[in-house]
């Protein structure tokens, strides 16, 4: 599953790591940034950003112009947690878990059959997720963290942006499919939501985690899966695969407060190392391992 990721990219910069060409023989070109309403809600670049937060997504620019090719591309600001249309009410209230939804039910889905085959898809952008490793038996609270990532240029640190080289060759962003939906309050304001699509992990991935996010390794997979007029449902989701060219190394457990948004989540540990990040009061303590507990719990199948 993917339960935290990390962006800390402001639009610009976003726009000069996305850059993509149209054909094999066109100059590259940045997909245009917008900007949605979103009910008043805001990106905010992060270390650490956690279901109901907003972060840009690539989409396919035929969503927003009928007369644009689909296979050109557009940045939009979304919240991670899919609102289905059909909510009513507040959109905070619809009661569904839906921050990664299940490849091996997708099609079938009430709530992301319909979007799938509207051709909703997305590419959700990060430098890197977060994930908890989950195979051995351990507490919530003593489970050990890990970023993972794309593999870079040998110069550059995933936690260290001074090896960054935005204004030039930028940084491979780690990029998972997803699915986008548009709900709209009762003043037809609209907000803009995606779900991240999770399968069965692979001999690499899986002593970590029994699941993970489906990762587009190349520019084509990325060019099949946003060009929805061109590459239809089930040529798309037969195309998802487990990413073999992942990497990851073990952060602290400052990350597994969602409050905590410091340049130190992302920072590489020697294993075994670790920082204390739970408050002192031995309430919060408590109420800080149950609600992670539950949310390492949840089904990501709405069902």
């Amino acid at each position: 599953m993917c339960g935290r990721t990390c962006l800390t990219l402001n639009p610009k910069e976003i726009q000069s790591c996305c850059k993509y060409k149209t054909t094999p023989d066109s100059k590259p070109k940045s997909p245009e940034y917008r900007n949605e309403f979103n009910c008043g809600r805001k990106y905010e670049p992060s270390y650490n950003i956690a279901p109901t937060d907003l972060s840009p997504v690539l989409v396919s620019a035929a969503h927003f112009d009928e007369q644009k090719d689909s296979a050109e591309r557009t940045l939009v600001p979304m919240m991670w947690s899919m609102v289905p249309r059909w909510h009513k009410g507040d959109y905070k209230k619809h009661g569904l878990t839906t921050n990664n939804c299940r490849l091996e039910s997708l099609a079938m889905s009430k709530l992301y059959g319909a979007p799938f085959k509207a051709g909703q898809r997305c590419i959700v952008l990060s430098e890197g997720f977060y994930e908890w490793q989950t195979t051995k038996v351990l507490k919530a609270s003593d489970r050990p963290a890990f970023f993972v990532h794309m593999p870079q240029n040998e110069k550059v640190r995933m936690d260290d942006k001074t090896t960054w080289n935005l204004k030039e060759d930028g940084i491979n962003l780690l990029k998972m499919a997803g699915l986008f939906d548009v709900w709209e309050d009762e003043n037809g304001d609209k907000l803009y939501s995606y779900t991240v699509i999770t399968f069965e992990s692979n001999e690499k991935f899986s002593p970590i985690h029994h699941r993970l996010p489906a990762i587009l390794d190349t520019e084509a997979d990325v060019t099949a899966w946003l060009d929805y007029k061109r590459v239809g449902a089930n040529r798309a989701l037969n195309m998802l695969k487990p990413s073999e060219a992942i990497e990851w190394y073990p952060v602290s457990s400052l990350v597994n407060n969602s409050r905590n948004k410091s340049s130190e989540c992302n920072k590489q540990i020697e294993p075994g190392q670790n920082q204390p990040t739970t408050p002192k009061s031995k309430l919060m303590q408590s109420w800080l391992i149950v609600k992670k507990r539950k949310f390492d719990d949840i089904d990501d199948d709405p069902k």
